[in-house]
């Protein structure tokens, strides 16, 4: 009986082969990139040299980074939500600091209405692992002369024997051989140290530029402290078994993660940090040596709610006259005057005074108006009729005077 005919062994090389079958796309993928990049640094390199190969890797790296950006800068959104919900964590932790379950509970409510991962920070470097993977049995198979896809067949025994500071990069610190094998580990061994500190380097940036003091305690830094320690380790221990050409990748990586995020942190820190207090100074200084005020358009200063007040402020709405009925007019000028002040004032955004209230040389005119509104309205009319009566009186008068006189 074999040892695959065990059925655990079996089972194991079912696993194998659908894992190869899952990651063939990447193979091809990886292996594309690798041979574009090579071909156009042929143009100025030798093609069979370490470093067409070397910075073959590099532009590699250059565009799975690029493609991650999104993701990139969606991380850095979730990381200042989880600085942002500290206050609202601490007040969760002692409310139910005695529950676990009910502040687990909470603790995912409040992460889903704010729409904030927890986890965010790790996906960059998870959806790269499977790339590393690719890129490492890519390059493990060409030290053995073999390939993955039709796309890397010619280029195999090239790969394999490029060297950079006579190491072939295709090798590991732990299997290398032949009479380059010390320039193997001592070339693996620099790189190695460069990308583990260049790891370590970036995360301590972040914790200790970008990072406020209450995001330094609880679930969020517990999660910060596994980055700053663990990883790095992780890659120092499994680095030993890594080819040249997969170091060269993190190294390429790591440089590229820190220095995005040494731009991130500087243009855009998070409020409440080093990082937030550094830029105010750097413009304050720069206010200072144009002649501003120094605080003029600072973030988080009075000078700037000032300027976002003045940019936002509108002129208020002039509210038109409104249209007045013919009774209304009849009603005199006291009543269209109060009319139009009250207008007036209302678009000019004042309180109109009551009306009893009135001033004293204001009297007058408005005791007029009363007079005016308590004269009956038809006095106009039987003034006219009261005229004609005198004058017949008068003219009988007359007439009569005119008869006494005829008859003497």
């Amino acid at each position: 009986m074999t040892l695959l005919a065990i059925p655990g062994l079996a089972v194991w090389d079912g696993i194998v082969d659908l894992f190869n079958t899952v990651m063939t796309p990447l193979y091809w993928a990886v292996s594309a990139l690798l041979v574009g990049w090579h071909w156009l640094l042929s143009q100025v390199l030798n093609p069979d040299g370490g470093w067409a190969w070397a910075l073959s890797i590099a532009g590699l790296t250059i565009v799975i980074r690029t493609l991650l950006i999104p993701l990139f800068v969606r991380q850095i959104r979730s990381s200042r939500n989880m600085q942002l919900l500290q206050p609202k964590m601490k007040e969760l932790q002692k409310k139910y600091g005695h529950d676990r379950e009910k502040l687990g509970q909470e603790m995912m409510k409040l992460y889903k209405e704010t729409g904030t991962n927890p986890f965010s920070s790790c996906l960059p470097l998870l959806l790269q692992s499977p790339i590393f993977l690719a890129l490492f049995r890519v390059l493990d198979y060409a030290a053995k002369g073999q390939w993955h896809s039709e796309i890397m067949k010619p280029y195999v025994n090239s790969l394999q024997h490029a060297k950079i500071f006579g190491a072939e990069i295709s090798q590991t610190f732990l299997k290398a051989n032949g009479p380059g094998a010390n320039n193997v580990k001592v070339v693996a061994i620099v790189l190695i140290i460069l990308m583990t500190a260049t790891m370590f380097t970036t995360q301590l940036q972040l914790m200790r530029k970008n990072m406020p003091k209450e995001a330094l305690t609880g679930q969020a830094a517990q999660m910060q402290k596994v980055m700053l320690y663990v990883f790095p380790v992780f890659f120092l221990i499994g680095g030993f078994n890594f080819p040249i050409g997969v170091l060269i990748y993190w190294f390429v990586s790591n440089l590229w993660t820190m220095g995005q995020q040494f731009y991130v942190i500087r243009r855009n820190p998070a409020p409440g940090t080093p990082a937030y207090d550094a830029m105010q100074a750097r413009k304050r200084e720069h206010n200072v040596r144009h002649g501003r005020p120094a605080d003029d358009g600072v973030p988080g200063t009075a000078g700037a709610a000032t300027d976002t007040e003045t940019s936002d402020r509108r002129p208020a709405q002039r509210q038109q006259p409104k249209r007045q009925s013919r009774s209304d007019r009849k009603g005199g000028p006291a009543a269209g005057g109060a009319t139009a002040s009250d207008a007036t004032a209302t678009s000019n955004g004042q309180t109109s005074a009551p009306q009893d209230e009135t001033r004293p040389q204001d009297a007058p005119k408005k005791a007029q108006g009363g007079a005016a509104k308590k004269q009956p309205a038809g006095s106009a009319k039987r003034q006219p009729a009261a005229k004609s009566a005198a004058q017949k009186r008068a003219a009988q008068k007359r007439a009569a005077q005119k008869r006494s006189g005829g008859s003497r």
